[in-house]
């Protein structure tokens, strides 16, 4: 008996395999199924498909007569007589989950002729304890490992692993490495051994130069790993998050270098450094001892279920061993063993043994317990209930729901991990009557899932193209880079990224990558000047002013207006661009302006030209104001130049398109939508105002008054009547009709009215009052009136000669330009 001592790395397992292939007959257990096959594949290799057996909790390939046995510790066929058994990492005899299981092979796995024993040397004391005849052998490592502290993930050096302790933080990091070193490979204990073959192959292949895993890497994954990274040292071990030992770390650190190749290992920028005690541990492979190991009694009582558990909880022999955590399959037979239906089928030591079987099916999701506690109890009362045999339509339901390649890698790990169950179930030569078929099609399944996992983890962890610059910037290589015709810019042959006019647009993978950035910019350097001379070159139409105050080239923004000297003449602001110089700054924003002007002019044009005509005295004036007020001004303004202008300056404004209207005076051709919009831009830039959010269309002249001040609405061409705020050449229609209705007298308010003003009748209240109209209100409706109101003197329809005297007075006087009256005598006139 023989015992393999000694840190990773130092060619245990390779020794034990050359020993059992030594002897005619031979079984060895490894702690993973992954490990199992892989050192079944090659035994395959050497010896052929017939001489080897392959016997895990999921997988049996068990040829008519196999000389050797490569199994998972707990597979392993201990009732075999064979010449030379091992079983390898058997420090795992401390562990609180599966340590019994490593303890009891300790105890009692015996081969004819020799038996091994490898793992760590933190084992060496109790070993001498329980197993004194052992001989120990101290095996040295092949590499040295050394720390080297923390770094950025962003620098950690090609084939790198870093660790991390759980799935979502394992998916963050493999994120940043996929935006800044092109791509990861990612390896989780849930993940199904051939979706873990596929992207350790990703890896070892150099597809990618990083792997981003929990501690499964540190159980005896043979892989080309120059550097380890930890993004923590506290996991949590199935009770409570703890600190890792230093003999943890030694196990997953000692991943790195392999053979001859010397290995480095530390924390990411996120973990906080290693204790200098600890680091000098590791790098002496200097571990504290196990004290105990973990024990379960084999030899069970199966004449009851209570006598079964009891006999589970039987005390250990020695005081080195303690207790084991309470596995599955025990917690599994606590729930079964109070159900009274389970425990009247359960009533003689077959029918026990047999509950003892069920329960010991794995849960592979480990976090849904009472399904599998349901799924367990439905397969022992589904056996006793069909002369020991499981449904074939059953089964198969229960295979099929899971035949699904839908949901994201979360939901394929899942569903995978209940497969695997399944896989395990199948094989269970006396619970199915075809076991070959469902073996297969299980198999399938988790194979076709596997793939279906493999490919988008590859998806979403890994950009082939962004390794490829990665390795080339890494080797000291320039990037090739242009930008093409399109403005599209290529990096490697690769699209990287876009112009927008003058603007820049990186893809993702530029912006987390500078290597591929510097690139960018160095060939959008060499194209700027010849953009900037397009745009200089560009006829009038290659540009528009969007409403929001953007200047477009090429439909993407290039500037922006700003206040300027006076509200028809804003400025330009050039967007930042870190490509343009100042010379060609200077050069855009000189063409961009005399475009402005133009633009301008031909929205305002009518308006400007008749200031430079010569016009003067009042019209002058009133000119002035309209500029000011972008085509409109409220009659209120200018009042004393309205009444100041006479026929000849009331014809010279009706020949130029301006109206004197009843509450403003405006540009009519300035009032449709376009306009308005550009009003009410050109408004806001003047006064550094935020733009009110309004949508004026083609079919509304009224809106709520309260989206914006009255200011505003007056500079779009709009009058405010309490809530509402009305278009004013909608206004002048409802004034005129208004006019022409009250010639007949009092009357009432109509849907066409309502429909002409689009308002209720208490939004027309306001607009009628405002307009200088009486109104009254009856059981028939609203009543609109236009004549004055009776002065109090009146007696019996006459007046009294003062009263007489007074009125005739007051009707000398001047007519108030602004009244209603004032109107009514201008259209009369007109006729």
């Amino acid at each position: 008996m023989r015992a393999i001592l000694g840190p990773t790395n130092t060619g245990k397992t390779y020794l034990a395999m050359d020993r059992m292939l030594g002897y005619a007959s031979g079984i060895i257990g490894f702690p993973l199924r992954l490990l199992a096959r892989e050192n079944y594949d090659r035994i395959v290799g050497l010896k052929g498909k017939g001489a080897v057996a392959l016997i895990t909790g999921e997988e049996k390939i068990i040829p008519d007569n196999p000389r050797w046995f490569v199994c998972t510790v707990e597979s392993m066929p201990m009732d075999r007589l064979v010449e030379f058994i091992a079983v390898d990492e058997i420090q795992l005899c401390g562990d609180p989950e599966r340590g019994h299981i490593f303890t009891q092979r300790l105890l009692h796995a015996r081969g004819l002729s020799e038996t091994f024993f490898m793992g760590s040397d933190t084992i060496r004391p109790l070993l001498r304890r329980l197993v004194p005849e052992a001989e120990i052998d101290d095996r040295k490592r092949f590499s040295t490992l050394s720390y080297t502290g923390p770094k950025k993930i962003s620098r950690l050096p090609r084939r790198s692993a870093v660790v991390a302790f759980s799935v979502n933080e394992v998916y963050a990091i493999a994120e940043t490495i996929r935006r800044q070193r092109g791509g990861t490979a990612v390896v989780l204990g849930a993940l199904s051994p051939r979706t873990r073959n596929a992207q350790v192959s990703l890896y070892q292949e150099g597809e990618v130069d990083y792997m981003v895993a929990t501690d499964a890497i540190g159980m005896g994954l043979n892989m080309d790993v120059d550097h380890v990274a930890f993004a923590g040292v506290r996991k949590f071990d199935g009770k409570r998050p703890r600190l890792l030992s230093s003999a943890e770390i030694g196990q997953i650190a000692g991943r790195a270098g392999r053979h001859m190749n010397h290995g480095t290992f530390g924390v990411t920028n996120e973990a906080r450094p290693l204790e200098k005690e600890m680091v000098e541990a590791v790098e002496a492979h200097r571990f504290d001892a196990l004290k105990n190991i973990y024990w379960r009694n084999a030899a069970l009582d199966f004449n009851s279920p209570k006598r079964l558990l009891k006999s589970l909880e039987r005390k250990a022999p020695r005081f080195e061993l303690i207790p084991a955590r309470m596995a599955d399959d025990h917690d599994a037979l606590l729930h079964l063993a109070a159900d009274q239906e389970i425990v009247d089928i359960a009533t003689n030591p077959a029918a026990v043994r047999q509950l003892w079987e069920v329960c010991q099916i794995p849960d592979f999701r480990k976090m849904l317990a009472d399904h599998h506690l349901r799924l367990v109890r439905t397969i022992y009362l589904l056996l006793n209930f069909n002369d020991g045999w499981l449904p074939e339509d059953w089964v198969s339901s229960q295979i099929s729901q899971l035949n699904a390649e839908e949901g994201g890698i979360d939901s394929l790990m899942t569903r995978i991990a209940h497969i695997r169950t399944w896989t395990f179930i199948t094989h269970r030569a006396d619970w199915l009557q075809d076991t070959q078929h469902w073996q297969e099609r299980a198999r399938a399944i988790e194979d076709r899932l596997s793939d279906v996992l493999h490919r988008k983890l590859t998806q979403q962890f890994v950009d082939r193209r962004a390794a490829y610059f990665d390795r080339k910037r890494d080797d000291g290589c320039e990037l090739l880079s242009a930008v093409t015709a399109k403005g599209i810019l290529i990096v490697e042959g690769e699209r990287v990224g876009y112009l927008e006019g003058l603007k820049f647009i990186p893809s993702e993978e530029a912006l987390a990558d500078k290597a591929i950035l510097a690139a960018a910019r160095q060939a959008l350097r060499r194209d700027m000047g010849l953009r900037v001379q397009q745009l200089i070159n560009a006829q009038d139409n290659a540009f528009r002013l969007s409403y929001d105050g953007k200047i477009l080239w090429k439909a993407a923004t290039i500037a922006r207006i700003k206040k300027g000297r006076s509200v028809l003449y804003p400025s330009i602001s050039i967007d930042s661009n870190d490509f343009l110089d100042n010379l060609q700054r200077q050069q855009i924003e000189k063409r961009l302006s005399l475009w402005l002007k133009k633009y301008l002019a031909d929205h305002f044009g009518p308006l400007t030209k008749m200031l430079e005509a010569g016009t003067t005295g009042v019209v002058r004036g009133i000119l002035f104001h309209l500029v000011e007020g972008l085509g409109s001004v409220p009659r209120q303004t200018v009042r004393p130049l309205v009444n100041d202008l006479g026929q000849r300056g009331r014809k010279t404004l009706r020949a130029g398109g301006i109206k004197v209207g009843i509450s403003a005076v405006f540009f009519p051709v300035l009032l449709n939508v376009s306009k308005i919009r550009l009003r009410a831009l050109l408004w806001s830039v003047a006064r550094n105002a935020k733009l009110p959010n309004i949508e004026f269309d083609r079919c509304s002249a009224t809106y709520p008054s309260a989206l914006a001040t009255k200011e505003f609405w007056q500079a779009t061409g709009h009058d405010v009547f309490g809530d509402l705020a009305l278009r004013l050449d909608r206004l002048e229609k409802v004034y005129e009709l208004l006019i022409r209705r009250c010639r007949q007298g009092d009357f009432f308010v109509t849907p066409e009215i309502l429909a002409l003003a689009q308002c209720d009748e208490s939004g027309f209240g306001a607009i009628a009052k405002g307009l200088g109209f009486r109104m009254k209100e009856n059981e028939e409706g609203l009543v609109i009136q236009l004549q004055p109101k009776t002065p109090r003197s009146k007696r019996n329809g006459k007046l009294t000669s003062g009263t007489k005297q007074k009125f005739q007075r007051k009707r000398q006087n001047p007519i108030d330009p602004d009244s209603p009256f004032a109107a009514l005598q201008d259209l009369v006139e007109r006729k």
